[in-house]
């Protein structure tokens, strides 16, 4: 301290000018290392928002609710994935989850998602879309992973719902989903799934399995397996079918509700953060806006994209059988 101060009378400043200036440069830094931060975390939510883009909350007269939570904090997407278009071949949706979690399967994200917004349209059964997928993960894999490759892979189920209600499904070592009528949950599992995508390739025949019938009111509820595989601190897994049955009981099946139902209980058994990434997708039989109104998706006009998720009207037809 003496020698110190000797200097600072040698430099003929007195000590507070030179404690005010030294404060000053710390505040500045401290400013501009905020500012930048700010704009990092714009950059960052306005990619991840073009890569898991928000959904309508009607498309293709589907009522339509999801969520995200990253296993990874302060990430808002992570290695699960969703999307949900209205194509002429009836609505498709895809769930996936990829190996790993956080910002670390970001890209894999992004190359699958883009591949199933183009293919959806494109091909007209489930088995073309998901050879497409396998194609894109592969080139994917080889170029970002070379030296992992065999060792990277992602899990998917496609379903396809058609006018009429009826469904179809291809999974790919996913969670099958389920079907929410009233108060009673079951879950569809019509079939042994194929391998996750990356770890064999797709056999020569791929066929899709139904899911039954989709009747107005009744919802579908997909999954990652970050859900099922929850536990609380005593090691237990969380009870999905149970609580998605209590939520029904409690609550219409609106998704939002099964939503905030589902991600209330989820939060409660794990004690806030998940320890892995989880994705949660509803899609009901519900009344939606007429086609092109405000807040629905007219799929002979546009593709879906990025718009609110207010409650749909509820004096509307839903999907009926021609």
């Amino acid at each position: 301290m003496i020698r110190f101060r000797g200097r600072v009378r040698g430099l003929g400043l007195p000590g507070a000018v030179l404690l005010a200036v030294g404060t000053g440069v710390i505040l500045h830094v401290r400013r501009t290392l905020v500012r930048e931060l700010r704009q990092l975390r714009r950059v960052a939510a306005a990619a991840q928002n073009a890569v898991l883009r928000p959904l309508p909350s009607c498309i293709g007269g589907l009522d339509v609710g999801a969520v995200q939570l990253s296993a990874e904090p302060g990430a808002a997407i992570g290695g699960d994935l969703y999307e949900v278009v209205a194509t002429e071949h009836g609505v498709r949706a895809v769930m996936g989850d990829v190996r790993g979690h956080g910002i670390g399967a970001f890209g894999t994200v992004a190359a699958v998602l883009g591949c199933f917004r183009e293919a959806a349209y494109d091909e007209a059964d489930l088995g073309g879309v998901l050879r497409r997928l396998e194609r894109a993960l592969d080139r994917h894999l080889r170029r970002e992973h070379p030296a992992s490759v065999a060792e990277e892979f992602v899990t998917l189920l496609l379903v396809e719902i058609r006018a009429d209600g009826e469904m179809a499904a291809l999974n790919c070592g996913h969670p099958w989903p389920y079907r929410l009528s009233g108060t009673r949950v079951e879950q569809l599992a019509p079939a042994d799934p194929y391998p996750p995508l990356g770890v064999f390739p797709l056999p020569d025949v791929v066929s899709t399995v139904g899911l039954g019938h989709l009747p107005p009111g009744d919802a579908l509820f997909l999954y990652t397996d970050g859900a099922q595989d929850a536990r609380d601190a005593r090691g237990r897994f969380f009870p999905l079918p149970f609580v998605l049955a209590s939520v029904a009981r409690e609550e219409p099946l609106a998704p939002q509700a099964i939503l905030r139902g589902v991600q209330s209980a989820l939060a409660d058994h794990s004690d806030g953060t998940p320890a892995d990434d989880i994705a949660l997708l509803v899609l009901r039989n519900g009344a939606c806006m007429p086609s092109g109104a405000r807040g629905c998706v007219d799929v002979r006009l546009r593709r879906v994209g990025a718009t609110s998720h207010d409650a749909p009207a509820a004096d509307n037809p839903p999907l009926t059988p021609p």
